[in-house]
């Protein structure tokens, strides 16, 4: 109330100011000329008078001497004209403008009538509500009350932990006497914490069908805005919405955008970003008791928040929503194809064999894609081949049969794919091949995917090194077929080299260099807590890690080279197989290698390349990390130079 009175006295001098402006700019202007009606008469009988202009009850005119004067004549004189007759007085006489009694009401109030009609808008947005132009400190915070389109736990899978989790709060909502007789108290906060597209913000929504209570949403972006100091002001909004609607659950999301490590940043910790972080924590957990107001919030980059807001009294939870396993992408699987009409031969556990490394949104994508596919094909229900392209399509991208590639060129790109796959092919301990093709997919020109028996999650030296020999593949056989170098090996040498650097570096792979990690990742303020390596080693030391970096990636080289030359036949059989069929399964690619026909219909082993429909698992990296598995060759090298 108090700070009403003093925006209604500070439009009140506003006021006051502006009036008195108007009445002093207002006031008519005297002109230097105005003469008594006297002296004009007496200029009119010593013939010093020229001509005049009568309007009304208004002379104005020039003496002799081009001189302009003004003066009023009395009312209805009979003796003026007499008199400028006599002194043959040039005379002009105008009709006096008529102004309505209205208009003159208009124009003499117009300015006063405009101030209060400005004075009584902005009061009404003062005390109005959110929205409008004074309510710029109003929380943006959504309550959520649709019980149509309600999520529910049952649209939720693949992310069991995290609904146990969650659903524990749930219940403390509605029977708190449960937990509370053996003195337990409810988590005032919990963080969900996982890569993009996992569901963090479909258990938000889960939460809120769930619970019969307040469900308040806002992402961590609509609190800062241009002016200083609303983003605090939010805050404390956020929180006093949630008291008053008490027991409640507030959701925020993507809150590292408010939430970043203080001190972070160009121009120190006073910004106005941390002003709305240190709001935050004071309600979260300061002076003030906010019981039965839970906070969710959801990030996908936890090592940037404040550890203020990490600390146990404030989010009491770390719920990490990771990727799902296979039997997690399976129930994902069966909730988004719920309302996709399949063929009776579809295998949802096939298709999440097939798909490690897939998230949430991904799945959804990819079930998408494959209705997509049948209905261009004007199919009335979902096939399994529909599935298979539409996860090749994800993995890989749209298939540019279109694209114009010389004879010479697709000659290269099928010896470099051929390469990649007999290496994997006659390595032992290599992940199955699964397809190779010569079609442009993407930015490669060709792609030699292959896929591991089961999910892993770490790795083998041996493994390693094999991989360096797959990757190198490629250049060696363009080399001993071609005789030639081209820049479709780029990617490969690059990730190549990278995984060198790691297993020197990080992973303490290397004999020469020991069991140690060299370089570590330095928190950099000033960088907005990026982090970015350190060298802490010498330049000696510089010096053996580079050199054994290029002794594991040549030893590839040289074993790749080595195992193409000794099979140069099988080699030169796949590529012209590539040329002529353009795409290879792992059947076709085993029939080249025994000898046999290539669409010959045995079973033809199955110790490393499995039957497309036999594979469990197909290997991908991370979508933060892509293309492990996936080999592309023919991608040109945007900066040769």
């Amino acid at each position: 109330m108090n700070q009403f009175y003093k925006n209604l006295a500070l439009w009140l001098v506003i006021g006051i100011v502006l009036i008195a402006l108007f009445n002093m700019f207002n006031q008519p202007l005297t002109p230097q000329s105005e003469v008594v009606f006297s002296d004009f008469m007496d200029q009119v009988e010593q013939g010093q008078v020229n001509e005049v202009v009568i309007s009304g009850d208004n002379i104005s005119g020039k003496y002799m001497d081009g001189k302009a004067f003004q003066t009023t004549a009395p009312p209805k004189d009979p003796d003026l004209i007499k008199s400028l007759r006599q002194k043959n007085v040039r005379i002009v006489v105008v009709a006096p403008e008529q102004t309505s009694w209205y208009m003159s009401i208009l124009i003499s109030w117009f300015p006063m009538l405009l101030l209060l009609g400005i004075w009584i808008f902005f009061m009404r947005q003062m005390q109005s509500g959110g929205g409008k132009a004074m309510s710029f400190g109003k929380s943006k915070a959504r309550l959520l009350n649709d019980t149509k389109n309600k999520t529910t736990f049952k649209d939720v899978a693949g992310v069991d932990e995290a609904k146990e989790e969650l659903h524990e709060i749930i219940e403390f909502l509605k029977e708190p006497q449960k937990f509370s007789k053996l003195g337990g108290k409810i988590p005032k906060g919990v963080l969900l914490v996982g890569p993009p597209g996992t569901g963090k913000t479909l258990l938000a929504r889960a939460i809120s069908g769930e619970a019969n209570v307040p469900f308040f949403s806002i992402s961590g972006s609509d609190f800062v805005e241009m002016f200083v100091g609303v983003g605090a002001s939010r805050v404390r909004d956020l929180f006093e919405q949630g008291k008053k609607n008490s027991p409640c659950i507030i959701f925020i999301d993507e809150i590292d955008a408010v939430g970043r490590h203080r001190g972070a940043g160009l121009g120190g910790g006073h910004d106005e970003r941390e002003q709305t972080l240190n709001q935050l924590l004071v309600e979260m957990d300061g002076f003030e008791n906010n019981e039965g107001v839970i906070l969710i919030a959801a990030t996908n980059r936890p090592d940037v928040l404040d550890p203020a807001l990490l600390r146990p009294g404030r989010f009491d939870r770390q719920v990490t929503v990771g990727r799902p396993d296979v039997k997690g992408r399976e129930g994902i699987l069966k909730v988004h194809t719920s309302t996709v009409p399949l063929v009776d031969g579809v295998d949802l556990k096939i298709i999440a064999r097939g798909t490690p490394g897939f998230t949430g949104a991904d799945l959804a994508n990819l079930v998408n894609e494959a209705a997509l596919l049948a209905a261009r094909d004007d199919k009335k229900a979902v096939a399994m081949s529909d599935f298979e392209e539409a996860k090749d399509k994800v993995m890989m991208g749209v298939e540019r049969r279109s694209m114009v590639i010389s004879e010479k060129e697709k000659k290269t790109t099928a010896y470099h794919e051929a390469g990649h796959a007999l290496v994997a092919v006659l390595l032992p301990g290599t992940d199955p091949l699964h397809k190779v093709t010569i079609i442009p997919r993407g930015r490669a020109l060709g792609v030699t995917m292959q896929l591991p028996m089961d999910e892993q999650h770490t790795y083998q030296r041996n493994y390693l090194i094999n991989s360096l020999a797959i990757l190198m593949g490629g250049r060696c056989a363009e080399e001993i077929c071609l005789g030639e170098m081209t820049t479709g090996a780029g990617n490969d040498i690059e990730r190549a080299t990278e995984m060198a650097r790691k297993m020197v570096c990080e992973w303490g792979m290397s004999e020469k260099m020991g069991p140690l990690t060299y370089g570590t990742k330095e928190e950099q303020v000033f960088l907005g807590k990026d982090f970015a390596s350190q060298k802490n080693f010498s330049d000696q030391t510089a010096k053996l890690i580079d050199q054994e970096v290029k002794t594991l990636v040549m030893g590839g080289y040289t074993r790749a080279t080595d195992l193409l030359t000794q099979n140069r036949d099988k080699l030169e059989k796949m590529a012209q197989a590539l040329l002529e069929h353009e795409t290879l399964n792992a059947k076709e690619i085993r029939n080249i290698l025994d000898g046999k026909d290539i669409f010959d219909s045995e079973d033809s082993g199955k110790t490393q390349n499995i039957k497309p429909d036999e594979i469990p698992a197909e290997k991908i990296k991370p979508k933060s990390d892509p293309g492990e598995g996936l080999l592309g060759g023919g991608m040109p090298d945007p900066s040769p130079a």
